[in-house]
């Protein structure tokens, strides 16, 4: 998970890639005018790919639901059923546009109709009601079961609104144990006051990694603008911190949160300059997270402890794990993708058998 493969037009070759690297899934974002849609990557993906499970990190409400629900059945179908999408209310791709992010109260509408379409029940939008459910009928492809659909989530009410009404949730708190716990505990809270049962709620988060070779500064390159963007849910408007946010941490995700907003509202004029001759590779990060909050908010060291801390994570009851390997614009030949498939995830998985 992290910036979609590059180029677009070889991004079947590059799932099969990641597939014989010994990655579980590819995970694309949605952010247009920065990537590729996600849904025409995902659907190369599918038809290159055999075993890799498919997803979007994010998707956001721009589409109707009506047309994003459309869009996941399909590649569900493509792949035969080896997709798994994630939604979120969007800041990055409606910053692009502008926007500020969809209101929780508007995102929990958005969300209910998205799953009611997926469940092929008929649903009313703007007084029109609509439905999926020819589409099996038509093609058998589609008869695979409803698309999962989790919801990322950083503070307390999306995760509240999370647990009640998609088939998981995602935390996007960073690495840190200690956070991702609390957010745990209150999602179990808040599905067992909802009256649904705890033992059915699919846990998931979004982790940053760079394995550490012979140049520990190039691996930290890789996922230090990822740090700085998903550290960034943790403040509002650069302002008011989540509650469990160390106040240490404070000054760094303002910086963030500011910098990223310039950047994602009017990045698209400074974009075309390159670090250095090699294709695809440009400066599209402002430098605002220092060593220290990356070492702590992401996941960086060698194999071996990259594995260790992902055993952690595990033990928490988190069942999926979105591994962010790179930031637009750095690590185009997905170097650290390769490393973490190949080094990191086969120590995880025997420490698990």
């Amino acid at each position: 998970m992290g910036a979609s493969p590059v180029p677009v037009s070889e991004t079947g070759r590059l799932a099969r890639k990641f597939e014989t690297a010994g990655w579980d899934g590819l995970a694309v974002g949605e952010a247009h005018g920065i990537l590729p849609d996600p849904y025409a990557a995902l659907a190369a993906a599918a038809a290159c790919t055999s075993r890799l499970r498919l997803g979007t990190a994010v998707a956001v409400p721009l589409r109707s639901p009506f047309l994003a629900a459309s869009a996941m059945a399909t590649i569900h179908a493509m792949s035969g059923g080896r997709t798994r999408f994630c939604l979120a209310r969007g800041d990055g791709a409606m910053k692009v546009l502008g926007r500020e992010p969809m209101p929780v109260h508007a995102f929990i509408d958005y969300l209910e109709q998205l799953q009611g379409f997926l469940r092929g029940e008929e649903v009313e939008v703007d007084g029109v009601a609509a439905s999926l459910a020819r589409m099996p009928v038509i093609d058998d492809s589609y008869q695979l079961g409803k698309v999962p659909v989790d919801v990322a989530a950083t503070g307390p009410r999306m995760i509240a609104s999370a647990v009640r009404l998609a088939d998981g949730v995602s935390f996007a708190v960073g690495a840190d144990v200690g956070r991702l716990r609390r957010c745990v505990e209150l999602a179990r809270s808040a599905r067992i006051e909802a009256g649904f049962d705890v033992n059915t709620l699919e846990l998931g988060c979004y982790v940053q990694m760079a394995v550490v070779g012979e140049d520990p500064e190039s691996a930290r390159k890789a996922i230090r603008g990822l740090v700085m963007t998903h550290a960034r849910f943790s403040g509002y408007t650069g302002q008011a911190m989540l509650p469990d946010v160390a106040e240490s941490d404070h000054g760094q995700i303002r910086q963030a949160v500011a910098a990223m907003d310039t950047t994602l509202r009017h990045g698209h004029r400074t974009i075309a300059r390159a670090t250095d001759n090699n294709s695809n590779e440009v400066n599209f990060y402002p430098d605002v997270v220092d060593d220290t909050f990356l070492d702590r908010f992401g996941i960086i060291g060698t194999p071996e402890h990259c594995a260790d801390r992902l055993r952690k994570i595990i033990d928490l009851g988190i069942t999926r794990i979105y591994v962010g390997t790179r930031g637009m614009g750095v690590d185009p030949l997905e170097i650290n993708t390769a490393q973490i498939g190949m080094e990191v995830l086969p120590l995880v998985r025997q420490s698990l058998n």
